[in-house]
């Protein structure tokens, strides 16, 4: 009886034994997932992540324009703009034989210059005019691109005003080459008879393929005595193909 007895508290002892080198050990003042947190993982969070920086352009001036223009072009080839308004979307298609405008018009889109000015000059049955504001943000924007570059006239493809044509608006002062304020664009509804004075001074760019019955509503609008709507017609504009 007596060694029975020895034996089995001995073999108490070693299961006993046993069990105890199961156990974890905790320390208590580690948090639970210090413990457990993979390794690898920690050195993937700690490692920054790559940033893609943004491309950063020159301020345009007159005697850079046609240069960075046209190499832009050369990388950016797209031809066709959706401008949206809360009266609707009106979708644009830029002449390729007018590459310095179409240039142009999709650096100011793709700078999102647009967004956020008006059609702020409506004529019914003539042209709706956009590109401007009186929005602070507006100059901000014009002085950060390039305050003081025309573009060079392109007018040698032929083209008249019609319905529906998109054109670069122009300062009349010391301009006699009949070079293009960059900013500024308007869409004609105008009969043939409004085209006299703008057909070979005024580079056609483009054409709407899309909601002539938006720039109709929006020529329409009730104005003021200077064409500026008396509601502000917003704009943004992406390019889509």
């Amino acid at each position: 009886m007596r060694v029975g007895f020895v034996i089995s508290f001995l073999a108490v002892l070693a299961f006993a034994s046993c069990e105890d080198k199961k156990k974890p050990t905790v320390d208590a003042n580690l948090p639970t997932k210090e413990l457990t947190q993979d390794s690898s993982i920690s050195e993937e969070i700690k490692k920054p992540k790559d940033t893609v920086k943004a491309p950063t352009y020159p301020v345009l001036s007159n005697e850079n324009v046609v240069e960075f223009l046209t190499q832009y072009g050369k990388e950016n080839p797209e031809t066709k703009v959706l401008v949206s308004t809360q009266h609707g979307d009106i979708f644009i298609e830029l002449y390729k034989d007018t590459p310095i405008h179409r240039a142009n018009f999709i650096y100011l889109v793709k700078q999102k210059y647009f967004d956020g000015t008006f059609f702020h000059r409506v004529v019914p049955n003539f042209i709706i005019q956009g590109g401007n504001s009186d929005n602070v943000t507006t100059p901000r924007k014009r002085n950060k691109i390039g305050k003081k570059y025309l573009l060079p006239a392109e007018l040698n493809n032929g083209r008249i005003h019609k319905y529906g044509t998109v054109s670069g608006a122009k300062e009349y002062r010391e301009n006699p080459d009949k070079r293009t304020a960059p900013y500024e664009f308007f869409i004609f509804l105008g009969p043939k008879s409004s085209t006299g004075h703008l057909n070979g001074n005024y580079t056609i760019f483009g054409r709407v393929t899309q909601g002539m019955d938006i720039v109709e509503k929006i020529a329409n609008l009730e104005a003021d005595s200077g064409d500026w709507p008396l509601q502000n017609v917003y704009i943004t504009a992406e390019v889509i193909e």
